[in-house]
């Protein structure tokens, strides 16, 4: 496990990740390519984003935002919290859309105050997951000091196969609150079932830059970790950041900007949380307002316009994984 005193830190910037060689890709993926979007095939130093949707599922009101900028294409991506009330809802809107990009937001954690949620494995098989009042912790810290990795692994296996039960493969899988980087051993159980289920995960390429950025801002990427992601087949991020929040919509956007301006080439995912407003989203989260922006953001004709002004290319986790076969 890591050092408690450091992943202190680290949760202090936990809302980043989820508000976050021996490289053994098959043969002729990796080429003397700089980056994973030239070795995916897109143009040398372009810019490439994945626009992600976290907490699908989490409400209704995530559902309709999710759905909105799925169906008008102005995102590329979502992911669903499977423990939540309303996954089921948006993975049976999933099946009727097969063609959309939409993976699991593996959760470990239930942060609300008063909306929450348990496992889905049997609680009795994961004890250490749940919280005294019967639900999944509310901060990573505790699932960190009281779960085990092979609880953690019997859980995220139970959120992918009730997917799977429920007809539809996920496109990837990734990592609510970051939990899943809460240290090495939690890591190396979600990469290698990304492995055996052949699903990708959000896994960055742990460049020197990339793990120094991430070090500083506290997250726990130990030199273990690094070496054990080097060893992980499936394609990879180049880089990943968090919509920045804004004290106003403009702020947020002018923010944004800033953000996607200052991106290296490669491939980099972007996450944030839309939701529509509401009295219930407002009773279950004070980020409500900043998630009622995001369901704006990327429908504004102005974020459009500039990524059309900055040559940003798009693509998705299904658009990676297919290319990664083919050049496999």
């Amino acid at each position: 496990m890591i050092n408690v005193a450091k992943f202190i830190i680290f949760i202090g910037i936990a809302s980043l990740m989820w508000s976050c060689s021996k490289e053994k890709p098959a043969e002729n993926v990796t080429d003397e390519a700089s980056t994973w979007a030239e070795k995916l095939g897109f143009p040398k130093d372009k810019r490439v984003l994945i626009l992600h949707a976290d907490d699908a599922g989490m409400c209704d009101e995530a559902n309709q935002a999710v759905q909105s900028y799925l169906e008008k294409n102005h995102i590329q991506s979502a992911a669903v919290m499977m423990p939540c009330p309303y996954a089921e809802d948006i993975v049976a809107w999933y099946k009727r859309h097969p063609e959309k990009d939409i993976g699991l937001h593996l959760t470990l954690t239930s942060e609300w105050k008063s909306y929450r949620w348990g496992p889905v494995a049997d609680a009795q098989q994961v004890p250490g997951l749940i919280d005294p009042d019967g639900f999944l912790w509310h901060e990573v810290i505790d699932v960190v000091k009281n779960a085990s990795p092979k609880e953690v692994e019997m859980e995220i296996r139970a959120q992918i196969d009730k997917a799977l039960a429920l007809g539809v493969k996920p496109s990837h899988i990734d990592t609510h609150m970051g939990t899943l980087y809460g240290s090495v051993e939690f890591a190396q159980v979600y990469m290698k079932v990304a492995m055996e289920y052949g699903i990708p995960a959000m896994v960055i390429e742990f460049t020197d830059p990339v793990v120094a950025r991430f070090r500083e801002q506290g997250y726990p990427i130990t030199d273990e970790m690094v070496a054990f992601a080097s060893d992980y087949t499936l394609p990879k991020l180049d880089d990943f950041y968090a919509a920045p929040d804004g004290g106003t919509f403009e702020e947020k956007k002018q923010k944004f900007f800033e953000l996607v301006r200052s991106l290296k080439p490669g491939i980099t995912e972007i996450i944030f949380h839309p939701s529509v407003e509401s009295e219930n989203l407002k009773s279950i989260t004070n980020s409500w307002q900043q998630r009622v922006w995001e369901a704006r953001m990327f429908a504004d004709p102005e974020v459009i316009q500039f990524f059309k002004d900055e040559g940003i290319l798009f693509t998705n986790w299904k658009e990676m994984m297919k290319r990664f076969q083919e050049k496999s």
